[in-house]
């Protein structure tokens, strides 16, 4: 075989080989921290734009740092430690911010198989307190809710499985969550029980696409979205099993511009039940804009 030839097969190997290697180096990578970062709930802030039944707001802010706790980077088990607190601003005289949420939590998370980079099953517990920072009576005299200053407390539970894989076609990281969230009677306070759900199931997907270009170098996905669905299993408020009120669904597309470092532009449709504490018997549909903190990089 003349030697210019083994030359040139060889030359062609090694192009192969490297362009092999430089397109899985252009693959995200996940890890159980990645995979339990997109567990939590991001935060955000909404612009004064709301469409829909929600009292007229001049911003709903979700504050959600999330605190990593574990033994090394390569450990099967982790925690996460979420002061998680909700916040409304009325468009009302003086912009009153009325009972904010106070959802502190901590999550564990458990590495069940690990099939390939991108192929992940992941254990969670959560351990949740859910509270409005108020004392005083859960009803007015008229016998309504009394929304300005009615003491709003409920701890839970919740306990599931996250599965992550990613699709080539679409070039987009995908993760399905499944997961059952428990408030035990005896962690709800009186009033509560019987009009508030205590037995819920929730699932979610989210889909993360990549730029998987050499050229744009980029470490953080362009676009995402994720759906949620949560259909309240228990017998409450004497609502029939398959009645559109036990369920809430909501929709988040969010976009990352290359001008923008650390937050993004997003769009979200909920309905269902108000997830504001003591709000919790209004029933609202919403479309609603914002900016929020990229909390995934890989």
């Amino acid at each position: 075989m003349p030697f210019r030839f083994i030359i040139l097969i060889l030359v062609f190997s090694s192009t192969f080989y490297l362009s092999a290697q430089n397109s899985d180096s252009l693959m995200p990578k996940l890890s159980l921290e990645k995979i339990a970062l997109i567990n939590q709930s991001d935060s955000y802030i909404t612009f004064p734009t709301d469409i829909g039944n929600i009292e007229p707001l001049i911003f709903e802010a979700n504050v959600n740092p999330s605190f990593v706790i574990r033994k090394r980077k390569d450990s099967k088990l982790m925690a996460i430690l979420t002061p998680q607190i909700i916040i409304r601003m009325y468009n009302e005289y003086s912009y009153p911010v009325q009972t904010p949420s106070y959802i502190p939590q901590i999550s564990v998370f458990y590495l069940l198989n690990h099939k390939s980079e991108l192929e992940y099953s992941v254990l969670f517990g959560r351990l949740a307190h859910h509270s409005n920072g108020q004392d005083g009576e859960f009803y007015k005299e008229d016998g309504s809710i009394n929304l300005e200053s009615g003491n709003f407390s409920t701890n839970f539970i919740e306990l599931g499985l996250i599965q992550t894989d990613f699709s080539k076609t679409l070039k987009a990281i995908k993760t399905l969550k499944s997961s059952m969230e428990i408030h035990p009677k005896y962690w709800m306070q009186d009033e509560l029980q019987g009009s508030y759900s205590g037995l819920r199931w929730h699932n979610a997907f989210t889909s993360f696409k990549f730029p998987l270009n050499k050229l744009t170098n980029q470490n953080r996905a362009r676009f995402s979205l994720k759906a949620e669905t949560i259909f309240m299993l228990d017998n409450y408020n004497n609502l029939k099993m398959l009645d559109l009120e036990r369920l809430n669904a909501k929709l988040t597309f969010y976009y990352h511009p290359k001008f923008l470092e650390d937050i993004g532009f997003f769009v979200q449709f909920y309905h269902g039940m108000d997830y504001y504490n003591i709000y919790f018997q209004h029933q609202i549909s919403v479309i609603r804009f914002g900016i929020m903190t990229e909390i995934l990089r890989f």
